[in-house]
């Protein structure tokens, strides 16, 4: 049984969020919910739902929810990839293209990229182009700059935290 709720970020964003029994699914950005909610019967929304909101409140870097991901197996490859960039850092399409082995993909990574079935929790928000420059993101170039400056900020905020 597949499950749906809606994460209300701002009055500009709102994130569907579906999930199984066992594994969150996907998360799409909307300006509005597109179904009825029903986390209060999942718990694997429940804690794709706490954790979304400490990530948009700056306490948490890292996601726990458990997540499952279809696609080839090099969009697969890719997205374990970005799962690894540090967070409050970038990496660009071609250093990600090298990291997994094919240094001349940089399109496909990019392609693959664009195909990532849970933004923010796969953070293909942190690839830029060789350049530094911002380039596309499904939730808009705009929620891109947010989001990294949202873990600039965190990222600073904990490295100079006072023991």
């Amino acid at each position: 049984m597949l499950y749906h709720t809606a994460l209300s970020i701002s009055s500009a964003l709102t994130l569907h969020l579906t999930a199984d029994d066992n594994s969150l699914l996907r998360l799409d950005f909307a300006a509005q919910p597109l179904l009825p909610a029903s986390a209060a019967e999942n718990h694997i929304l429940q804690k794709a739902v706490q954790e979304l909101r400490e990530y948009f409140q700056g306490r948490r870097q890292t996601f726990t929810v458990p997540i499952r991901f279809n696609g080839t197996k090099f969009q697969q490859q890719v997205w374990q990839a970005l799962r690894q960039i540090p967070y409050g850092t970038t990496c660009s399409y071609k250093e990600l293209a090298a990291s997994i082995g094919s240094p001349g993909a940089s399109r496909a990574v990019g392609s693959a990229c664009h195909r990532n079935p849970l933004p923010v929790i796969i953070p293909c928000h942190r690839v830029v182009g060789s350049s530094g420059k911002l380039t596309g993101y499904a939730g808009g170039l705009k929620l891109k700059k947010q989001l990294l400056q949202l873990e600039k900020t965190a990222a600073l905020k904990t490295l100079t935290a006072k023991p």
